[in-house]
């Protein structure tokens, strides 16, 4: 098994919070797993990105090449479209629907869309509204990794602990609420 993902967002958006949770479901399988990282302007609302690689077999190199990602998983739309070109033709999109609108040129909303709908494989969700229903707006990225759950060829009771885990220090109700989060990406994902 080997999976190539890159993840995108802005800085605030829990990308990292993603990367560790799917680090430690592979991790608890016994897989190998790189990871590189580019925070950018990070802490005033810049793009973050990651190459995450996983795989059954020791990984060479932590960089995915050009059209050779498994998936991108991203947070916000107009950071999932600049990593395109690292996507195979059959790879996977998975992005919150909603902008997170941060530089004053930023791209048109129905635009973006458009373009969303021209990926063959796309979930785009609306992360914001369902984690914000669900009682937690700052829970989205939750919402985002279970629509991908169901393309990671992990289990989705570990990729469930691992948020336990991930989100045990800070009490009962956030783990709740993240799980909620989790299982409504999830059971979007699956009416795709």
């Amino acid at each position: 098994m080997k999976i190539d993902i890159i993840l995108a967002g802005v800085g605030g958006q829990g990308i990292l919070s993603i990367a560790t949770i799917v680090g430690a479901a592979a991790i608890k399988r016994g897989m190998y797993m790189k990871q590189a990282e580019v925070h950018g302007m990070s802490q005033r609302g810049g793009d973050v990105q990651s190459h995450f690689r996983l795989s059954d077999h020791p990984i060479a190199s932590d960089l995915i090449p050009l059209g050779k990602a498994d998936m991108i998983i991203s947070v916000e739309p107009m950071e999932s479209l600049r990593y395109l070109p690292w996507l195979k033709k059959d790879g996977w999109l998975i992005t919150n629907d909603q902008p997170f609108v941060n530089i004053p040129n930023y791209p048109d909303f129905d635009a973006l869309k458009a373009e969303l709908a021209k990926v063959q494989n796309c979930v785009a969700v609306n992360a914001d509204q369902i984690a914000k229903d669900l009682g937690s707006a700052r829970s989205s990225n939750m919402v985002i990794l279970g629509a991908a759950s169901p393309y990671l060829q992990l289990p989705y009771e570990e990729i469930e602990n691992a948020v336990r885990e991930n989100f045990a220090r800070k009490g009962e109700d956030v783990v709740n609420v993240n799980l909620a989060c989790l299982k409504a990406g999830r059971e979007l994902a699956e009416k795709k």
